[in-house]
């Protein structure tokens, strides 16, 4: 065989590679300068700022490390990172016990699709609604004389009301709960819905009772679905100060509250500090849950 018709060979193979790169390069450019611009600019400016020098009212570029001695030195801000920790924990765990058996349930057991729609409608119905609106919701519910309340002295369960139901933890976790459970139980039910029904139906026709079906066959199948409504949820509460906010009573303090608080001070680059921390917290977060479940090959 000639150099020539080597050559020629080689380029004939070359070229579709190289209009293929071309095209892969065109369609990855967007998301990259998106990402560039609205992500990764954004995190190193806040990084940046976190080291700037802050007076009173005043804050200048020169750099620093005063903020973050002044963050990890100072009880307030450490009880506030551990008691969004502490709630981020609880809530996730609360969002999975009440949002697994509801996905379970219309995933698995409602074999109507139709049902099964108007269901899911129904757990997305609350978000019609303002943020705001659905959080102070529960201030009439939980109160001293509100519906709870009420409802358990009218049945005789309590003699006097529980006052511990409004403006404490306990009622942050009880909205975040309600307000964030649907992020769990959409990802889940979509899971279940893709569970081939001939896999249980042989399990049973081998005598396989549910919970051996359910360990064995449908917990494992829906654990991407978990892992990805925890990651819905984590984001989300780590974020928090709203919630924390109406329905405590300004008693529980999260980063997100700090935040708020720092900016509206126009202490910059405490605020910033305070965003690097809950920015890597988040990071840790959402990597230790994809270390669970390979989501690219689940999904």
């Amino acid at each position: 065989m000639s150099i020539s018709a080597t050559t020629a060979e080689t380029e004939t193979v070359v070229e579709p590679v190289r209009k293929a790169s071309s095209k892969t390069f065109w369609l990855l450019a967007p998301g990259v300068i998106w990402m560039l611009l609205f992500l990764v600019t954004p995190i190193l400016m806040m990084i940046y700022v976190s080291f700037w020098t802050q007076t009173t009212f005043k804050i200048t570029p020169d750099l620093t490390i005063k903020s973050w001695v002044t963050f990890f030195t100072t009880d307030t801000y450490l009880s506030a990172l551990w008691t969004t920790v502490r709630i981020w924990l609880i809530v996730l765990v609360s969002t999975l016990v009440v949002g697994y058996p509801a996905a379970l349930y219309v995933g698995l057991f409602v074999k109507n699709k139709t049902i099964q729609t108007a269901l899911l409608v129904l757990c997305v119905i609350p978000f019609w609604t303002s943020f705001l609106i659905r959080v102070l919701a529960w201030r009439p519910m939980l109160g001293k004389e509100g519906a709870i309340n009420l409802i358990l002295q009218g049945l005789g369960i309590i003699n006097q009301p529980i006052e511990v139901l409004l403006f404490s933890e306990l009622s942050v976790i009880i909205g975040m709960t309600q307000i964030y459970c649907v992020f769990m139980v959409g990802p889940i039910a979509f899971m279940m819905g893709r569970i081939d029904q001939s896999v249980i139906e042989a399990a049973q026709d081998l005598g396989a009772g549910f919970w051996r079906i359910f360990r064995t066959i449908i917990l494992p199948l829906t654990m991407p679905g978990v892992v990805v409504g925890a990651i819905f949820v984590s984001v989300m509460v780590l974020g928090e100060f709203a919630t924390a906010a109406a329905l405590s009573g300004r008693k529980v303090n999260l980063l997100g509250n700090i935040i708020v608080t720092q900016v509206g001070s126009l202490k910059w680059a405490f605020a910033a500090v305070v965003g690097v921390v809950l920015t890597v917290l988040m990071g840790i977060v959402v990597a230790a849950l994809l270390r669970v479940v390979d989501l690219r090959k689940e999904l």
